[in-house]
């Protein structure tokens, strides 16, 4: 286009061509990049494509604007524009292509001449062209050529036609008849027909919006606007109409075509040029004068025309592709969201807008997301292992294998979990020594250390201090013997039962835990519990019997004729080979066992730290072998230990306090597996302050007649039988601060309570336990009571209700700052 910005087509039935006009019309081939070195004659668009110049038109000075025929054949047909008002149909390289012969150089011609401004062909009849005219008082500004029509000298209207040259066979004729004539006394700026309707033309006159209906050509629909340049359709929303004035775009819907249904933001710089994305629904781009930048509209939802303030939802980006200027762009017909822009020194870019992308993540951890046309899914490998698998994934099949609900033989709830995770199998092995401990009654009625075991060895072992005995003992070999001290105490008995070592009260018998470790052939622990037990002899027989054991290793045998010949002479030869010896050890239990041996009595750094060993082990070895002062050095630095790493093992060690609470916080925030938490932390139960029994075990373990657990008054049972004592010591339980009743008693039967209140309770389903009776009390101030009564109180308090105390108790919770919905509905 003669002194002016050029502009770029795609072929409309050609994926691989598109024409660059500006001075002349340039055809190029687009293709595929195969390597990084380029072809002679060939540009590079892009990393993956070039295109190739086929063909140049320089017949048509002049150019103004320029349409592709839209049908395949002839398939390089174009029109083009003038700035004396004149349409030449011309092509590129497809002169003997006998239909387009007829065709190329005909000419249309208006009675005056002006600028030709746009130029439309019909999509439904291609023979119909129409062209937008500058403003001339005695003529029309929209004409409608066909292209089709048959001329003859003889005819009658042979007046109309010329001839260019008599002496060029292959000269067009000049047509100044056109087939309609519409716009008079006005000017056209844009065009484009209507898909809906053949004879429907949209243009953008001087001052409005016209639709003209070619069947009756009198009268025209318009609305009065600026916006009248750059007139398209939504190709997927036919009654969609984009058109812009200076630097803002106007949506209408040709239902409603009073105003405009959306108007987009204003840019700082004046436009150059609107188009719909051809391959993707709603998607508008836009270029302003002087800028390397489109920014693109997305509508999300079609404007209706129901109501005057409908308006579709707008999400707007911009895109950069490339670092000059862009003179023009063009939306490829086919490929998603691709798109080639021209720069003013013709320098072009092939670019691909990507789509926002839009995931869903469902309930099955199956990941999906959107991205165009392409819907993908990530799923993880059947074959992947457990610990592989993501955590909701491994929760979800934890959930389906009823795992954490176990609580008859709360151990087996690592099997729900797949048994491959370690720390797990700890977890609730330790969890089912606590309760087995519990549930003992010789236990209960002799060293009354239930509440010690759910607080953990950490706790047990300082409650021991000051009275373990020292005993000497001797671990033999085939001929030496040598003293070594083991340290004794009902509280070390008690931790070495919740490490599973042995079963209950002072019998240290660690047979039938070895015979287990036997049984699931793991010899090299078992030997190693032996040998801690001081029986070398019988840690030797476990690794032949491993050795020679189908699954077992051979290297056993060496190891266990190692240990054979054990002596305790600090310099011996013995002494120095096993030292070396260990360093080649792979399992850590072989590594611990002659760490044992080597050390001197009371320094045991090499079993202790022994990381791989596990921690049940190393605490048990510790009680058995360390005196109270090591032994509460050695378990406070491990728990703390555990308590940083998140490591479930050391639930043995915090138990169900505090500290069990901040090391299960760890392993949450490390692993995200809030199952094992929350199942966990249900092993924590209400107990007696005076025997420390659990209440709500003693009072379902408890048989009344087969009344069962309604008698404790939590079940809302029409009889309202109650329990205001503990069912284990009889001493009497804490009392509501609001009602002073003792708890246990149901909410409804304290005194002050109306018989409305009453009757609500007896309608209710029966329940174990309904929430207004439960027990609730503040952590910071140990003062609380029913339920019911505390929400009732902090609703309008924030202090608690017992008398001198200051306790801001609901503030200390982040839900007492919500704001109660009856407040919310006042």
């Amino acid at each position: 286009m003669s002194g002016s910005k050029p502009d770029i087509l795609w072929a409309p039935h050609h994926v691989d061509r598109f024409v660059v006009c500006d001075s002349e019309l340039s055809l190029y081939h687009i293709d595929s990049a195969v390597s990084s070195e380029l072809k002679a004659g060939s540009l590079r668009l892009s990393e993956e494509t070039t295109a190739t110049l086929l063909s140049i038109n320089s017949d048509t000075p002049y150019m103004k604007c320029v349409a592709w025929y839209p049908k395949y054949d002839p398939e390089c047909l174009l029109a083009v524009g003038q700035a004396n008002g004149r349409v030449v149909l011309t092509s590129l390289g497809q002169d003997h292509n006998s239909k387009c012969k007829d065709l190329i150089g005909k000419e249309f011609v208006p009675k005056h001449a002006r600028q030709c401004n746009t130029l439309a062909w019909n999509p439904l009849d291609s023979n119909w062209l129409a062209a937008g005219l500058d403003k001339h008082r005695a003529d029309f500004s929209v004409l409608i050529w066909d292209i089709s029509s048959k001329y003859a000298s003889e005819t009658a209207v042979a007046t109309e036609k010329v001839r260019l040259s008599s002496g060029d066979a292959e000269a067009g004729l000049v047509v100044t008849k056109p087939l309609y004539e519409l716009g008079q006394n006005d000017a056209c700026l844009s065009l484009c027909w209507l898909p809906r309707d053949q004879k429907l033309l949209l243009a953008g006159m001087h001052r409005n919006l016209a639709i003209f209906d070619l069947r009756n050509t009198s009268q025209k629909i318009f609305v009065n606007t600026k916006a009248v340049q750059g007139v398209t359709v939504d190709p997927y929303f036919h009654d969609r109409v984009a058109s812009f004035y200076e630097g803002q775009v106007a949506i209408w819907d040709l239902r409603k075509f009073e105003k405009p249904v959306l108007t987009l933001t204003e840019q700082p710089k004046p436009l150059t040029k609107v188009a719909w994305c051809p391959t993707r629904t709603g998607l508008l781009a836009t270029l302003t004068r002087d800028s390397n930048i489109i920014r693109l509209y997305d509508m999300q939802h079609t404007p209706t025309p129901i109501g005057d303030e409908t308006e579709p939802t707008i999400i707007e980006r911009s895109v950069q592709p490339c670092e000059n200027y862009i003179a023009s762009f063009a939306w490829h017909p086919t490929s998603q969201n691709r798109m080639v822009v021209v720069t003013p020194n013709r320098t072009m870019s092939d670019f691909t807008v990507f789509e926002r992308i839009s995931l869903a993540w469902s309930p099955v951890t199956s990941l999906m997301w959107a991205c165009g046309r392409h819907l993908y899914e990530c799923t993880e490998e059947g074959k992947a292992s457990s610990l592989e698998k993501d955590i909701a994934t491994k929760m979800r099949l934890r959930a389906l294998s009823r795992y954490g609900l176990d609580t008859e033989q709360v151990w087996r709830n690592h099997l729900l979990a797949g048994n491959e995770d370690p720390q797990l199998k700890s977890l609730w092995y330790t969890l089912h020594f606590m309760k087995q401990y519990t549930e003992d009654m010789d236990q209960k009625l002799s060293g009354n250390k239930g509440p010690l075991v759910y607080a953990g060895i950490k706790s047990i072992v300082k409650s021991s201090l000051g009275t373990t005995e020292n005993l000497r003992h001797s671990r033999s070999g085939p001929d030496r013997q040598a003293d070594i001290i083991q340290y004794l105490s009902e509280e070390r008995s008690l931790a070495l039962q919740l490490c599973g070592w042995i079963k209950k009260g002072t019998d240290l018998d660690v047979e039938p835990f070895i015979n287990s470790l036997e049984q699931e052939g793991d010899w090299e622990r078992a030997a190693a519990v032996a040998l801690f037990n001081l029986d070398i002899r019988r840690a030797i027989q476990i690794l032949n019997k491993g050795a020679s054991s189908g699954k077992g290793d051979l290297n056993l045998n060496v190891v266990a004729m190692a240990l054979s010949g054990y002596t305790d002479e600090k310099n011996s030869l013995w002494r120095e080979m096993c030292s070396t010896l260990r360093l080649q050890l792979n399992n850590p239990y072989l590594c611990a066992m002659f760490a044992f041996l080597t050390s001197e009595s009371g320094s045991y750094d090499g079993v202790l730290y022994e990381n791989n060993v596990a921690v049940r082990d190393r605490v048990a070895f510790a009680c058995k072998f360390l005196n109270d002062a090591q032994l509460n050095r050695f378990i406070e630095k491990l728990t703390n230990e555990m308590k940083d790493a998140g490591n479930l093992e050391g639930i043995l060690l915090t138990g169900l306090t505090k500290d069990g609470v901040d090391l299960m916080e760890s392993y949450v925030d490390r692993t995200g597996d809030v199952q094992t938490a929350s199942y966990c932390m249900l092993q924590v139960f209400v107990s007696c302050n005076f025997c420390g029994k659990s209440i709500s075990y003693s009072c379902s373990a408890i048989p009344h007649q087969g009344r069962g657990f309604s008698q404790y008054g939590v079940s809302g049972s029409p009889t309202k039988s109650k329990v205001t004592s503990c069912p284990g010591c009889r001493k009497p339980l804490p009392r509501c601060a609001l009602c002073l009743i003792n708890m246990g008693t149901p909410v409804s039967s304290c005194p002050g309570g109306s018989k409305s209140d009453e009757k609500v309770d007896l309608s209710k389903d029966k329940k174990l336990a309904q929430f207004n009776n439960w027990f609730t009390w503040c952590h910071n101030c140990r003062h609380g009571g029913h339920a019911g009564h505390m929400l009732s109180w902090f609703r309008d308090h924030t202090e608690c209700p017992v008398s001198a105390c200051s306790c801001k108790c609901m503030q200390l919770d982040t839900t007492g700052n919500l704001i109660p919905a009856e407040t919310v509905q006042a």
